[in-house]
Parts: structure tokens; C-alpha cells; sequence
């Protein structure tokens, strides 16, 4: 039976502190069912997980999460943070393993993997910091009149389901089971089909960490299972990280329940901007390393880089040599390697289908994107240079999402052409501006439309301490990071009257002979 030497058990879900099996070597003819595979994109003879889901398990998990979500929500909430202090401290216990099983089966460098597994837990102590995340749904009281105090609370909104995505597998959904499982909220999460192992042993984790059964749920599943989940009546909110596409799904699904949270992160379409007066060095060494970190697979990543057409000639030189010079190979590559494969054969077809149909429109090849032979979904960095007059908001070429390595590369005149070529998308996730003049930096701040906008630093990379989110296309205006705890809970004000010497407003009449009990 195909399976993962770093997880605890046979492919499974985790249900109401059971895990419940999926395995395929029961003699079932996988053809005939619904199976899932992942394999290792460095080496897809290696399988890491292969189950066969059951959609109907999204009942038993949402029952079972909103079972355990009144005593859940009871506790005090230093009580069910011990138990996230506990979860801490399993993952801290596990690292190397989570690290390696996130490398096999995203594809992704150890050094990425490893730093994902560490991301873990520090989100526990970003989220549960009382002068920090925590601050953010603190409860506070304030003055009404001499005998009436108004008091503001906090409450979870029950379950939640948790989509997760292939790139961060771990830290992703992390970001959503921390701040909902402290503010009181049970979960359902559903990992990518891409990463089941990783979900899995997520999973395990919390089991180790003692939750109670029910808080925290596990299905796996594809698209069919997805839909069933966020179509669930029986859930408070979805918490989501994925493309564009099935974000819009997702809302099409909840028209008619207007009061389920819905967060939803989405993709980019992400532009850096390089003035004349850039450190050339640092502008170049940061684009690089954002337009293919993880090989072209964040949501962060550089899409587009915009450069001021006084210093276009050294800077093309430069990126183009900088890409040319990354190393490439399987993330456990020793010495390590800037890029690993990227997630399927799939996504090496969309990055060179992209690339021929940028240079179809006139793109001009600086460097081509390329397979590279040898075993694996193994892909180089490509640079297509292309007018920046192109850049328009819903242009079905330009303004799309193409999670590889390719990056296009455009010159502009002055700040101006610069600010309307960074807007030109529907997206609004990351952008960035090199740049010496704080004015310059100042104003793109003002104008472009993106919930993280960076001076002197890529786009890809935030951090955790402050909201991480977009608009558009990009997201809902519900951001993540140390803002994910304002949608795991909402706000409730209560007036409390001190003194019973109601007054009596004007036009009523009251007797308090009416209410003696004599007569």
C-alpha cells in the first residue's frame, strides 16, 4: 500500500478523533474508484499518498465538529490555548519530519520546507500575543451614562471549514486553524488533493496535541468533495486559500447565506516597479529572487517587473544572468538548489503554453522557459520582455495568474506609466517599487490598488505580523496574518444597566401600585 514512511498511518481521515481508512490495497481495483494520488514532483514514479476519499465523510465531519463546538467554545480561552501551546510544541518535536514531507511531495527546496514547518509554530505565538494578534478581539468595556456601562465581546461563529492549497500545504491552513480553533471555533479542513500527506500528518499532529474529538476534522477529497464542503448548510464559515476560479466557486455556492464568513486568499498577478535611481544591485538580486522563489508557485510572486527605461539596459542584463545562474534540481539536492520542480506535468504545460502565447502577441525571448531532462516536473526560469501598454485590467493574456516560473519584463517612462502599468489587473495582491525617493514611494503607495505594497523589497515574502491580503481578484478584504483573528470571531455589544430606577421617558405613564400583588 502506497504510503508515506513519515506519517503515523495508512492514507485516512480524521473524524470525531477517529481516523478512518482510505487505503486502496483491499483489494479494490483502484481504476473503478475515486482515488487520489500525490507523488513526488521531482520523482512521479514515487508515490507519497494514495487514498480513495468518500464524499459522504464531509457529513460525519461537520457533525462531528459542531458536536464538540458548545463545550469548545466554553472553555476559557487560556484553557484551549494550552492546547495550541501543546500542538507548539508536537510540531517543534516533529520538525524534520514535517519539513521532509512537505519537500517529497510539494517539490519544494528543504531550506523552503524546512522554514514552512517553522512557520507553524510561530503562528502560535503571533496569534495568542495579548499585546498583538490577540489584542485585535480583546474584550473592552466603555462608559454609557452614571449607572450604564457598554461592554464589547467576542464570540467564534461555530464551524469552519478550511480549504487548503498545494504551494504552503502546512502553513497555510495553519494560518486559519490557529486564530480559529483560539477564538473558540471547531474545524472541517480539506487539503489540497495535490498535498493529502501533508494534510494528513497536520492532522496527526493535532491528535498528538490532545484536542478534544470533534474540534478538529480531517477529509480528503478533489473537487467533488470541495463542493460538498462549502456547500454544507450546517457550517458558520469557509476559509479559503486557492486561485481566483474557485474562489468565485466558492461564492457562487453561498449567494443565498449571506451570513457565513467567507475569507478568501487568492492568487496575484503581482508587478515590481524599478526606478531610475534604484539601487541596481538590490533591485535586481530581490526581483529575481521573487519572481521564482518556489518556483514561480506563490501567490506573492513577481509576475511583472516595470522598469524605468533610463536604466532598462542594465537591468535586463543583469535579471536575465542572475535567472540564468539559479541552480535547479530536487529540494533535497545537496549543495542546495534555488528551485525545485513545480507541482505537475500540468503546470509545465500552462507555463510554456503562457510563454507561446506572450510571444505570439509580440513578446520578445530573453530567456526561454524550457523543460529540463531529467525525471521530474522539472522547469527553467523564462523572461519574456513585452510592451507594458499591455497591461490592461481583464486582458484574457496578460491579466492572468500562471503559477511557474515566468516572469515578463516592461519599460516605462517615468512614475506615472509605471503606477497605470502596476494597476493594469484585476488582481490586487503584492507590489513593490526600488526606489531612493521616498515621494516616489509615498505616492505608489497611495495609487496602486494591492493589500501588500513594498519599498526596496520584492513581492514575495511577508510577514506574519501584519495583515497579509488582497483585493479584486486577489481577496475579500478579509486579510490574513495577525488579521486572520478578525474573521475567526465577531464582535457583540451588551448594555449593562447598574441601578433599578428605570426612568420613565416622556409619554409613559407608570404606577408601581401596579405591580403590588394585592389587588
Amino acid at each position: 500500500m502506497p504510503r508515506s514512511s513519515r506519517l503515523e498511518r495508512a492514507p485516512a481521515d480524521f473524524i470525531h478523533g477517529k481516523w478512518i481508512d482510505l487505503a486502496t490495497a483491499d483489494g479494490r481495483d483502484v481504476r473503478s474508484t475515486a482515488v487520489i494520488t500525490s507523488v513526488n514532483p521531482a520523482a512521479p514514479d514515487e508515490i507519497i499518498w494514495q487514498g480513495a476519499p468518500d464524499v459522504a465523510h464531509v457529513d460525519s465531519a461537520v457533525a462531528a465538529a459542531r458536536r464538540a463546538f458548545p463545550a469548545w467554545a466554553a472553555l476559557p480561552a487560556a484553557e484551549r490555548h494550552q492546547f495550541l501551546r501543546r500542538y507548539q510544541q508536537v510540531v517543534k518535536a516533529n520538525l524534520e519530519r514535517v519539513a521532509g514531507l512537505i519537500c517529497d511531495e510539494s517539490g519544494k527546496t528543504m531550506a523552503e520546507s524546512r522554514f514552512e514547518a517553522g512557520a507553524l509554530i510561530a503562528k502560535v505565538d503571533i496569534t495568542l500575543d495579548p499585546a498583538g494578534a490577540w489584542s485585535r478581539i480583546a474584550d473592552f468595556e466603555v462608559p454609557v451614562s452614571a449607572t450604564r456601562k457598554g461592554i464589547n465581546r467576542f464570540k467564534p461563529h461555530g464551524v469552519m471549514a478550511v480549504i487548503g492549497p498545494f504551494n504552503f500545504p502546512a502553513h497555510l491552513p495553519n494560518g486559519h486553524f490557529i486564530p480559529a480553533l483560539a477564538a473558540g471555533n471547531t474545524i472541517v479542513f480539506k487539503p489540497s488533493d495535490k498535498t493529502p500527506a501533508v494534510g494528513q500528518i497536520i492532522a496527526e499532529l493535532w491528535e498528538e496535541a490532545g484536542l478534544p474529538p470533534g474540534v478538529f476534522n480531517l477529509v480528503q477529497g478533489a473537487a467533488d468533495v470541495a463542493s460538498s464542503l462549502v456547500s454544507h448548510d450546517d457550517l458558520d464559515g469557509i476559509l479559503f486559500t486557492g486561485s481566483w476560479p474557485v474562489g468565485r466557486r466558492i461564492l457562487e455556492a453561498n449567494l443565498d447565506r449571506p451570513g457565513r464568513i467567507i475569507a478568501l486568499e487568492m492568487g496575484g498577478n503581482n508587478a515590481a516597479v524599478v526606478m531610475d535611481d534604484a539601487d541596481l544591485r538590490q533591485a535586481v538580486i530581490e526581483c529575481v529572487r521573487a519572481g521564482f522563489a518556489t518556483t514561480g508557485q506563490r501567490c506573492t510572486c513577481t509576475r511583472r517587473i516595470i522598469v524605468h527605461e533610463g536604466v532598462m539596459d542594465r537591468v535586463r542584463r543583469a535579471f536575465v544572468e542572475a535567472a540564468r545562474s539559479l541552480a535547479i534540481g530536487p529540494g533535497r539536492s545537496e549543495p542546495p538548489v534555488f528551485m525545485g520542480p513545480v507541482i505537475n506535468e500540468q503546470t509545465v504545460r500552462a507555463v510554456l503554453g503562457f510563454q507561446r502565447r506572450l510571444v505570439a502577441r509580440g513578446g520578445r525571448v530573453l530567456l526561454e522557459a524550457r523543460r529540463i531532462g531529467r525525471p521530474g516536473h522539472f522547469i527553467s526560469p523564462g523572461i519574456i520582455e513585452v510592451d507594458g501598454s499591455q497591461f490592461r485590467a481583464g486582458d484574457a493574456e496578460h491579466d492572468c495568474e500562471v503559477f511557474g516560473p515566468l516572469v515578463q519584463l516592461s519599460a516605462c517612462r517615468g512614475l506615472d506609466e509605471a503606477i497605470a502599468q502596476a494597476n493594469g489587473t484585476q488582481y490586487g495582491l503584492a507590489a513593490a517599487i526600488f526606489t531612493q525617493r521616498a515621494s516616489d514611494a509615498e505616492r505608489y503607495f497611495r495609487e496602486v490598488r494591492a493589500g501588500c505594497i513594498n519599498w526596496n523589497t520584492g513581492t514575495a515574502g511577508a510577514s506574519s505580523k501584519l495583515a497579509f491580503g488582497g483585493l479584486g481578484r486577489s481577496g475579500n478584504h478579509r486579510p490574513a496574518g495577525a488579521f486572520s483573528v478578525d474573521y475567526c470571531a465577531y464582535p457583540v455589544a451588551t448594555m449593562v444597566e447598574t441601578s433599578p430606577d428605570a426612568d420613565v421617558p416622556a409619554g409613559m405613564t407608570f404606577d408601581d401600585e401596579w405591580l403590588r400583588g394585592d389587588g
